[in-house]
């Protein structure tokens, strides 16, 4: 189950500079743990000591929040689109 993640550019140095990493996951949280193994080093930008996402950090999964589906729990289906997208703040 093929699914395609959009890398930002603070990421980036961690996927050889690539914008879009593909990869087989049934869930976000499966996701998070292959672009560890792939990608070492990644998750400790997107997840806390914990485990859990940062609070900072947004996934969207075909444009939907997580928060608002089931979280690190979000089934993943292959052609899913995931976001990761980093919070802006500023004043």
């Amino acid at each position: 189950m093929s699914v395609v993640v959009l890398i930002p550019p603070a990421l980036q140095k961690f996927t050889n500079n690539q914008a879009k990493f593909e990869c087989d996951a049934e869930s976000v949280g499966d996701l998070i743990v292959v672009l560890e193994d792939k990608c070492p080093g990644i998750k400790s930008r997107i997840c806390n000591e914990s485990g859990q996402i940062r609070q900072f950090i947004n996934f969207y999964v075909n444009s939907e929040d997580i928060r608002l589906l089931s979280k690190e729990q979000t089934k993943l289906q292959s052609g899913d689109e995931v976001s990761i997208v980093p919070a802006v703040a500023g004043g």
